[in-house]
């Protein structure tokens, strides 16, 4: 059998999240025995300081048997996450435009802002040290 003949058989559906530097591939691929099962790839790029560039990839076969409990831990795992710290992203390092500064955001406003109050003061009693 051909290399092409082989790809039409075990690819049989797929789907890409494009999410940032990492693009998560979904896969529904057929065993030998004509059954199927589920390929997750995460693909992360990294960016080498000549400007050259790879990516490391990350596989997870899941197969049928596994489905049901596998959805239901990953609904409660992703379910527990969102009730806990909501949908929003905590992080601005995950925003796509992300720029790393020198400095990070609390003295950035230090240093553009005066202090214009003594909130950011603790006061401190001498004696009871």
């Amino acid at each position: 059998m051909s290399d092409h003949g082989m790809m039409e058989k075990e690819e049989i559906f797929s789907k890409v999240l494009r999410a940032g530097r990492r693009t998560y591939f979904f896969d529904v691929r057929a065993t030998k025995a004509g059954d199927y099962y589920l390929t997750i790839t995460e693909s992360k790029k990294f960016t080498n300081d000549d400007g050259s560039f790879h990516y490391k990839k990350h596989k997870i076969y899941l197969y049928k048997e596994d489905f049901s409990e596998f959805n239901e831990i990953l609904k409660e795992m992703t379910d527990y996450v969102i009730n806990e710290k909501g949908d929003e992203v905590i992080s601005e390092r995950h925003q796509k435009d992300f720029k790393k500064d020198e400095f990070d955001s609390e003295e950035v406003d230090l240093i553009s802002e005066p202090l214009k109050s003594t909130e950011k003061f603790t006061d401190i009693n001498f004696e009871d040290i």
